[in-house]
């Protein structure tokens, strides 16, 4: 099963293709501790007019686990280059890629490494680097990060019930941070430690600028991981962006606001893939 071989990365990343077989491909991307579960709420709304590819993460779902490597994925172009390996398999070109947190920087790497292949790239509640910065502001401390790294280390399932409920915000509904800690605890806590640190302290501004592609990001009103300001330093950087406020909160919009993030996912995607 762990074969990098033909077929490989269709069967590895547990590919799942939905709506129109003729239809514009719009590929989504899920984030940390998540798997492609998480746009069950956005996808039907795509199928209607899109051909949709759905994956998980190695790692992720009901991906190939024997096939985690801690090399290849303690960089963030592991998981870059097992997109672009789905595409090549399936010949999927003028693809709308849509990332979500920690996979918007992996889109923007796939789509730097092969921009032929894209049309156009959302980045959903993006960040290129999450530690502040002189001159930046990503919304944490080094010290920030250190003390969710080592929690995450020593209780990953009480981080997870911690945390859930911090980074999906919408407090009046619990039932969404419920999920959120259902689906991190259904990640293989080492695996979730690995990735929690090639999220955490990755720093992929330099490869903003790079972006050729038609670019949306779409950010919420207030989100405790992906701060207002990291939005306009992400359109400031990628060259011709458009940057979206949605009218939602929190850190998955396709959860709390489903109807607003597939309004703005399709009505790029129809204008992208013409």
């Amino acid at each position: 099963m762990g074969s990098m071989g033909s077929g490989g990365a269709v069967e590895r990343n547990n590919v799942v293709l939905r709506g129109r077989a003729d239809g514009p491909v719009v590929m989504l991307a899920h984030g940390f501790g998540c798997d492609q579960n998480l746009w069950r709420l956005v996808a039907p709304g795509l199928e209607r007019d899109f051909r949709v590819v759905l994956f998980d993460h190695v790692g992720a779902g009901h991906s190939d686990l024997s096939a985690w490597d801690p090399q290849r994925y303690a960089m963030l172009d592991g998981y870059a280059d097992d997109i672009l390996r789905i595409c090549a398999e399936l010949d999927l070109r003028q693809v709308v890629l849509v990332g979500h947190s920690v996979s918007a920087m992996i889109g923007v790497l796939a789509v730097t490494r092969e921009p032929q292949r894209f049309a156009g790239l959302v980045l959903l509640c993006p960040s290129p680097r999450y530690v502040d910065d002189a001159g930046y502001r990503g919304g944490f401390s080094q010290a920030d990060i250190d003390e969710l790294l080592d929690s995450l280390d020593s209780n990953y399932l009480g981080w997870s019930a911690a945390m859930a409920p911090v980074i999906m915000g919408n407090p009046e509904r619990p039932e969404l941070g419920e999920e959120l800690a259902n689906s991190f605890c259904r990640t293989d806590p080492l695996i979730a430690r690995a990735f929690a640190r090639t999220t955490f302290l990755s720093d992929n501004r330099s490869d903003l600028p790079h972006v050729t592609v038609p670019t949306l990001v779409l950010q919420c009103s207030s989100d405790a991981i992906a701060p207002p300001e990291v939005g306009e330093f992400v359109r400031a950087q990628i060259p011709g962006s458009r940057l979206v406020t949605l009218a939602a909160t929190g850190h998955c919009p396709q959860l709390s606001a489903p109807d607003a993030t597939l309004a703005a996912i399709a009505s790029f995607a129809a204008v992208s893939a013409r």
